[in-house]
């Protein structure tokens, strides 16, 4: 039966992980310290103690650890890996590129891959470039992969488990900057929901501002503070970004007339771009220009003062609201 609890979002992500583990026999938790020290963020705390060989350490080996995951995910196992930070992914993407992504094709359906690799991205205090990037567009373009941006404790539970129990292979996207701000109600223990579908967080009339990730709560910051000036912001949360709602954001932005898209990844060759497409080639009349909110083609800077002034802020995200709402 369905119970609630007060959880952070790092809790929320345990709680999940400790569901699968516990329903699933097949299901297996490996990656850089998620086993006995409890991963680098405290996210698995406790989870080998309670299932023992099943959470393990592994290498300091991406390439090992997705490659790893491809296997087990193609003979019979359900792997869940997790790679501490997203910009780590790339030195295995031919493991997810070209090996978990085309399994089903390749084997003309015979075989699945039905992995799931966690990971965080985006900018936290003190962050470098190495350890900042959002990617998501790298994922959501490659044909076979699912990708998933919670932002919020309950889609933490949520999402990674729809990931855990899809049958193919699932990108898991969270944010460090979530993992220990505060808790909030959070309803385990209910059916696992399909892959997709967005949720919106705020109605609205004037203006659709669709966004996902950690962003999404500057977003919000933004939109609440409008509405004392009359703008009354719809917040769409996409969730998944492969496959996009697209049907979702059609039926808001054929309502408000306007359109903003705001994420923390650079605006240059991201998913916002595919959205603005994506709307123009269904034919929906605009009352103005659509707008992207994102970071600028930079790379982060390390100081905080300085990602700071790169990274979306919610006065930013406000001014590109208003802008659009009231031309």
């Amino acid at each position: 039966m369905p119970e609630t609890k007060k959880l952070t979002y790092a809790e929320s992500v345990n709680a999940a992980l400790r569901r699968a583990l516990d329903e699933r026999p097949e299901t297996l938790l490996f990656g850089e310290d998620v086993g006995t020290p409890g991963g680098v963020f405290g996210v698995t705390k406790g989870l080998r103690k309670q299932f023992g060989e099943r959470v393990f350490d592994t290498p300091i080996s991406e390439s090992a650890i997705l490659g790893g995951a491809v296997g087990a995910a193609m003979f019979g196992r359900r792997p869940i890996a997790e790679i501490m930070w997203a910009d780590f992914s790339l030195v295995a993407l031919d493991q997810l590129v070209n090996q978990a992504a085309n399994v089903r094709y390749i084997s003309r359906g015979a075989m699945s891959a039905p992995l799931t690799v966690r990971t965080q991205q985006g900018n936290a205090p003190g962050a470098c470039a190495q350890h900042s990037q959002s990617l998501e567009a790298f994922f959501a373009h490659v044909p076979g992969l699912r990708v998933c941006l919670p932002a919020t404790h309950q889609d933490a539970y949520d999402l990674l488990l729809s990931a855990i129990w899809c049958d193919d292979p699932v990108i898991v996207i969270e944010n460090r900057t979530l993992y220990h701000a505060g808790k909030q109600e959070v309803s385990l223990g209910g059916e696992i929901q399909p892959v997709g579908g967005a949720a919106v967080r705020r109605p609205g009339r004037d203006v659709t501002v669709l966004t996902w990730g950690a962003l999404q709560h500057r977003v919000l910051e933004a939109a609440d503070r409008l509405a004392g000036d009359g703008i009354e912001a719809e917040v769409l949360d996409a969730r998944w970004v492969r496959p996009l709602d697209l049907d979702a954001v059609l039926a808001s932005v054929r309502r408000t007339g306007r359109l903003v898209v705001a994420h923390e990844a650079h605006t240059v060759g991201g998913v916002g771009g595919e959205v603005l497409a994506a709307v123009a080639e269904a034919g929906v009349t605009l009352r103005c220009p659509p707008v992207r909110v994102g970071t600028p083609a930079t790379r982060i800077p390390a100081a905080p003062g300085l990602a700071a002034a790169v990274i979306p802020s919610s006065d930013v995200i406000a001014d590109a609201i208003t802008k659009t709402a009231r031309a």
